[in-house]
């Protein structure tokens, strides 16, 4: 196993000068990494103590101030006493002894550095200064190194290209992008993109997030339109089928969450039938991220105890219409053409007609619009100011925002 200094440290014994905080974490991460651990200190703290007792056969402690005898036989070591002598002493023991040293006060002292790491994958990056260039009295900036690590941890969780890691048989990962705003898309999803060969994808989503594709990646669009489907389900089921058989690491980019009316399941057997391996990247479902990004709590103490999600293309059933009439929220997707009938089926059901509706379009993004009503008027409402999809119907008290109960 490589080990954050870049060395292979495993079964190899490593002394660790000190038994502070310092001494603690580094050992840690050393024991993480399968290294055998000598610790010499007059006392150990807690966290080290604990450690120690946790490994009985691969860490020794020897109780008392450190001596030049401690280097032999060690692959690395590291001075990280509370005195700035003693970690001297330690560096210059192991230069004798021909071993590399970090002191954790001195830097400069050492002939190693602990570097600031980040991992993406099986890819493992460390920062660190070069204190052979900084100003004479200056000394290592921990706190820039930090800042430039977590810099190089955003960017690769954004997703760099990672084509050269992928799997060497084709897959299908099946991402769900959340509602539309790129930043909403998950870490996960990002990643799998950065390794896609092929993203098949909609119209709704995190479209824009395509242009930050590598070059040569292969983008299907299959997106449907309400009443306007150019590519069949089971057309897309056979595109991601014979693309993965091809060898080619494929992504099926889906607005919201794959497995929450967005035909995820069709597609995941689809490929599991075909013994094509299928991976599932849970997205945020527009039902519930949109109404929260325009301040509509689906559930709020003293209006509503429950939520039902459903869709609308052909209007409601009947678990839908009782929901809210018995006063749980109900969110409505896919039905901005259906508007008259299910707010007219929602108060057949026992819905109050002067129960509030909120209708969010285009929710997340820039041009997000909400239009509020009630179940006897929305229908006319929305005709008048043009209400299109794609849009997120929320009917039930807590759309009123002007009657919300207690907070």
């Amino acid at each position: 196993m490589t080990s954050l200094f870049g060395l292979d440290l495993a079964d190899r014994t490593v002394l660790i000068a000190g038994g502070g905080p310092v001494a603690a974490r580094r050992a840690q991460t050393l024991a993480d990494e399968g290294a055998l651990l000598r610790v010499v200190a007059p006392y150990v703290c807690e966290d080290l103590s604990d450690l120690l007792r946790l490994m009985p056969d691969r860490a020794e402690w020897l109780e008392r101030d450190v001596q030049a005898s401690d280097l032999d036989g060690v692959w690395l070591a590291l001075a990280a006493t509370d005195s700035k002598v003693a970690n001297a002493d330690v560096a210059v023991w192991a230069e004798q002894h021909r071993v590399f040293c970090v002191n954790a006060g001195a830097a400069h002292e050492g002939t190693a550095r602990t570097p600031a790491t980040t991992r993406s994958g099986d890819l493992l990056v460390g920062v660190v200064t070069d204190v052979s260039r900084t100003p004479v009295g200056v000394g290592a900036d921990p706190r820039r190194v930090a800042s430039v690590r977590d810099q190089i941890g955003d960017l690769l969780r954004a997703g760099v290209d990672q084509r050269r890691q992928r799997p060497a048989t084709g897959q299908v990962t099946l991402v769900g992008g959340g509602p539309g705003a790129v930043d909403l898309l998950t870490i996960r999803g990002r990643q799998a993109l950065a390794q896609a060969d092929v993203v098949v994808t909609d119209r709704l989503g995190p479209v824009d997030v395509l242009a930050d594709l590598a070059p040569g990646v292969e983008v299907i669009n299959v997106g449907k339109t309400p009443g306007h489907h150019p590519v069949p389900q089971h057309e897309i089921n056979t595109i991601l089928v014979e693309q993965a058989q091809r060898g080619r690491q494929v992504v099926r980019l889906k607005g919201g969450d794959p497995f929450v009316f967005g035909r995820g399941g069709e597609e995941a057997i689809a490929c599991r039938e075909a013994g094509v391996p299928v991976h599932v990247v849970p997205g945020i479902s527009s039902a519930l991220s949109v109404p929260a990004l325009a301040g509509i709590p689906l559930t709020h103490r003293g209006t509503s105890a429950s939520f039902h999600v459903t869709t609308g293309h052909a209007g409601l059933d009947r678990a839908a219409a009782v929901a809210v009439a018995e006063g749980a929220t109900l969110v409505v997707l896919m039905g901005v053409s259906k508007l008259a009938t299910i707010a007219a089926q929602a108060v057949e059901a026992g819905a109050r007609a002067d129960c509030p509706v909120a209708v969010v379009e285009r929710g997340s993004t820039p041009h997000e619009r909400i239009t509020r009503s009630t179940l006897e008027r929305v229908a006319d409402e929305a005709g008048r100011v043009g209400v299109r999809a794609p849009a997120i119907i929320v009917i039930g008290d807590v759309a009123d925002e002007d009657r919300l109960g207690p907070t």
